[in-house]
């Protein structure tokens, strides 16, 4: 079986999170070789944290897990795409559906989304 080219990309590739249904793309994250090995166990989404510099278990705090449905990789083998159910509505930590919620329009960004949950309220 092919391999991911994590080493191309220093450790980490880009991993898209589109919602099955739709085809909306709900987030791009990046996944470690870890990361990825844990999303094909147990089914669910499970990212690198950049910032905490460790895995992250998508849902883990808001409860908005994502079941993976299908994954793709990229011709080079250095992309996944992920096709989602996403639980609970939003994917993205802000409280909205998709990380995607804004528009530029005229030179400024414009949220074009309604909030689906409070972040305040989720993530004390």
């Amino acid at each position: 079986m092919p391999e991911l080219d994590f080493d191309k990309t220093g450790g980490l590739i880009p991993a898209i999170a589109q919602d099955a249904e739709t085809g909306e793309v709900l987030m791009l994250a990046y996944m470690n070789k870890a990361s990825f090995e844990e999303t094909l166990a147990c089914g669910n989404a499970v990212y690198y944290s950049r910032s905490r510099k460790k895995l992250w278990k998508k849902g883990e705090t808001s409860g908005h897990v994502q079941n993976v449905r299908e994954i793709r990789v990229d011709c080079d083998n250095d992309t996944v795409l992920l096709k989602v159910t996403q639980i609970g509505g939003a994917a993205c930590h802000k409280g909205y559906k998709s990380c995607f919620h804004k528009v530029v329009d005229n030179g400024e960004f414009k949220i074009v989304e309604q909030r689906v949950f409070d972040p305040e309220k989720v993530y004390k």
